[in-house]
């Protein structure tokens, strides 16, 4: 399925939308709220862990701001990773009865989770301002007009990665209870809970390189408060590997979705 057929296909990846941000809050007590409550409640408990009692330094910068600039992006990322990687699982009773563009499914679910997103970025817009207010010197800078490419990068990482995964797990089916553990992980190779200055060790540090969400996440933090490590060639690296992980990702979900309801 190419880009053309999924663009003419828009009108159905908003009722996906309007569809998971339905079912999302259907018979809950606090709706929306639980979007500010999630992120809020993980970095009291960031704080409370890496900041006092481990004495992990965020670079001067106010621990608060520090963790949720991480965790904002990073909750995105996760939550569009794993909901993609389910494409296959969460939709065979839909994909086994009707016909549309299969791609529609993950894109929409990428899109959807830019509601939650937004809000919880609001949130940490909220606690910034509330530092700058009390005279705290942060230092947002020109880089900061990055963030629209940083987000692609994301939704196109998860898209891409999650389309592997989920191409994947048709077949091998323990890789669906392997995969939520591997994504916890992942987030402490990446610099949410501690600043990149922070490994000294050269070879350490260069590996943490590898990892593509190292780059966005400095590079949104170097943006947003003028603390951490920017590279253009970091981010290069990062934007090549998000679309050669999403080229693949495509190639395989196109292949697998011909024959999918035979294995799932």
């Amino acid at each position: 399925m190419g880009l053309k057929e999924l663009w003419q296909k828009k009108y159905l990846i908003w009722l996906f939308i309007k569809r998971d941000l339905t079912v999302q809050f259907k018979q809950t007590i606090f709706g929306f709220g639980w979007y500010f409550i999630s992120p809020l409640f993980t970095m009291f408990m960031y704080v409370v862990v890496f900041g006092r009692i481990a004495g992990i330094p965020t670079d001067d910068i106010p621990q608060p701001v520090f963790y949720l600039s991480g965790i904002c992006l990073w909750e995105y990322f996760a939550e569009c990773l794993n909901s993609v990687s389910g494409t296959f699982q969460s939709n065979a009773g839909l994909f086994g009865k009707v016909y549309f563009p299969r791609l529609v499914s993950p894109t929409s679910v990428v899109l959807s989770k830019l509601f939650r997103f937004s809000l919880q970025l609001g949130t940490f817009v909220l606690v910034y301002l509330l530092f700058v207010c009390k005279g705290v010197h942060l230092r947002p800078n020109w880089y900061l007009l990055l963030f629209p490419v940083l987000l692609m990068m994301i939704q196109l990482l998860a898209l891409g990665l999650g389309l592997i995964i989920s191409s994947l797990t048709t077949k091998y089916r323990d890789l669906s209870n392997f995969f939520p553990v591997f994504v916890s992980l992942w987030m402490y190779a990446t610099p949410i809970v501690y600043p990149l200055s922070y490994v000294t060790n050269p070879t350490l540090h260069k590996i943490m390189l590898f990892n593509p969400m190292t780059a966005i996440i400095e590079t949104f933090k170097y943006g947003a408060y003028g603390a951490g490590q920017f590279s253009w060639q970091a981010l290069g690296y990062s934007l090549i590997t998000i679309l050669i992980l999403l080229f693949i990702g495509i190639k395989l979900f196109n292949r697998k979705q011909k024959y999918f309801i035979d294995t799932i």
